[in-house]
């Protein structure tokens, strides 16, 4: 075949994608007024999941599975904005790992509302000011995010998903790297990045700022400067990206929560985070957790908090394998209620990135 050719066939394709797109969106509107009927959340988890798995089975290529997924992203956020005016509130400002956490989730047909705290994403959410929050509760550099779990001692909302992000940070300027005189960072990400700042940049002044975000505004307005941020800081600021991936461990993730009001019905590789509380007794954690084993869940979190209402005992947050409607979870749970002060499940949801 000539290019114009190939280039007539795919033009012939690209008709029948668009009226096939529209036709799958009409069924996913249809679905929407059901659930909305019905008092259901529109935003499902579990379906989504399998949708993307299923897709998976039966690409053939050469498209790879990460690209089609990212495709469906955005056609399964554009169905969600047709469905319902849905707003998704993060730990701002925007640009930071967080937004890009979300974006990753919804997609970009969503309306997105930074907020400057965890408590206020936590607001936002309970006073139905946005249909789900997003916010970091564990980094694998840096360890958890213990204002994000404090937050769940009296909120009501639920984990309704979870996102594992690989943060990747960028060095980010308007002039080549020979001419970076400054350097703005959150003291975080320089932490991180420490090791390449000082082979790459030994001699550059140190500015420490509030955010990545903070950062790459800065390194856009001041000659000579060049800041630490996200790829997504850098496109908003038209940044050029002068180096990926500077981090000192390729490993570095954070994992993030998606919080709503309703938990997903089981998918069969689901995980479950659970609060309660102990007393300050020799023995009282191990006997507490003899219930997992006992149940054969494996643990894969367990975080400690001092109880704040009680001045007395420990507030114990744990993610386990299983859903809670799943048999050993229940029975699990059985005899957590019967031995703490308190037992609050924050939520069961699918075990994915």
């Amino acid at each position: 075949m000539t290019i114009a050719e190939h280039r007539q066939a795919i033009d012939k394709l690209d008709a029948q994608i668009v009226k096939l797109l529209n036709e799958r969106t009409r069924h996913v509107l249809e679905i929407g007024a059901i659930k909305l009927k019905a008092g259901e959340e529109i935003y499902a988890p579990h379906r989504e999941l399998a949708v993307l798995q299923r897709l998976g089975k039966v690409n053939p290529g050469p498209i790879t599975n990460d690209s089609l997924r990212q495709i469906y992203r955005e056609v399964m956020s554009s169905a969600l904005a047709l469905q319902k005016s849905m707003t998704i509130a993060y730990l701002g400002p925007e640009a930071t790992f967080t937004h890009q956490a979300a974006l990753r989730r919804f997609g970009s047909s969503l309306r997105y509302a930074a907020q400057k705290t965890i408590a206020d994403v936590f607001t936002e959410v309970s006073k139905n000011r946005a249909d789900y929050g997003v916010v970091p509760v564990e980094n694998s550099t840096d360890g958890v995010v213990t204002n994000t779990l404090d937050m769940f001692v009296d909120s009501e909302l639920k984990v309704v998903s979870q996102i594992i992000l690989r943060i990747q940070h960028c060095l980010m300027s308007r002039v080549a790297l020979p001419r970076v005189r400054k350097l703005f960072t959150h003291p975080q990400a320089l932490a991180q990045c420490r090791g390449w700042v000082q082979n790459h940049l030994p001699e550059v002044e140190i500015i420490e700022t509030s955010s990545n975000t903070r950062s790459a505004q800065l390194a856009a307005t001041q000659r000579g400067a060049a800041a630490i941020a996200s790829s997504l800081a850098a496109e908003k600021y038209r940044l050029r990206v002068l180096e990926h991936d500077i981090q000192d461990d390729s490993n570095n993730a954070t994992r993030f929560l998606v919080l709503g009001r309703q938990c997903s019905p089981p998918t069969g590789h689901d995980r479950t985070s659970l609060l309660f509380g102990i007393p300050n007794q020799v023995g009282s954690l191990d006997q507490i957790l003899s219930f997992f084993s006992r149940c054969k869940l494996n643990l894969t979190n367990i975080e400690s908090r001092p109880d704040k209402s009680h001045a007395v005992g420990s507030l114990i947050f744990v993610d386990c394998e299983g859903h809670v409607r799943d048999p050993a979870v229940a029975k699990t749970l059985a005899g957590l209620r019967k031995r703490c002060s308190l037992v609050k499940v924050l939520g069961s949801y699918p075990n994915v990135h």
